[in-house]
């Protein structure tokens, strides 16, 4: 019986970071665009909502700014968590593809929604310690948490070995062909 990480006989390329970014996918997709879809939609008043109350705090007791620069820096927020999404998204579209599965091509698109999202989290994470809210602290630490644990599998993970098949006969090198 073959683990998650390795090669079965049927040679299906699933690797650890592929299947874990593949579990991070299912959460981050539909968690995020929800949050992001009702900020686009009211930008005051789901600036103030649990997932991004941190900011909404840190900005108001620093800043004071007024209506339109908050709302703006809510659809920033939401362009970066959609923008995440859209990455997650991506490679998920990557991991159905065996060939590129196989080859380690997907591994890009996770990265990108991997880096987006853990300097995302962590500035909320930080943001959220600044002005003591704790639910919010949590919740941003154990994302970041699941983000940083998939970057560290990517990173100890070997890469992925790229498949070559020989066109040439025997004994003779593709470049001595005319």
């Amino acid at each position: 019986m073959a683990g998650i990480g390795s090669k079965s006989e049927a040679g299906d390329g699933w690797r650890i970071s592929a299947f874990n970014g593949a579990l991070l996918a299912a959460y981050f997709i539909p968690t995020w665009t929800i949050i992001a879809f009702n900020i686009m939609v009211s930008p005051i008043h789901s600036f103030y909502d649990r997932p991004s109350v941190a900011i909404a705090l840190f900005v108001s007791d620093n800043f004071h700014w007024t209506a339109m620069p908050t709302i703006r820096l809510a659809w920033i927020l939401a362009l970066a968590r959609m923008t995440t999404v859209a990455f997650f998204a991506l490679f998920l579209v990557f991991l159905t593809r065996p060939s590129i599965r196989k080859s380690g091509g997907c591994n890009e698109a996770l990265a990108f929604a991997l880096a987006i999202g853990s300097v995302l989290s962590f500035i909320s994470m930080v943001m959220a310690s600044k002005v003591g809210e704790m639910e919010a602290l949590r919740i941003h630490a154990a994302e970041l948490l699941m983000l940083l644990g998939t970057a560290i599998v990517m990173a100890v993970e070997k890469p992925a070995q790229a498949t070559v098949e020989a066109t040439a006969p025997a004994g003779e090198l593709s470049l001595q062909q005319p």
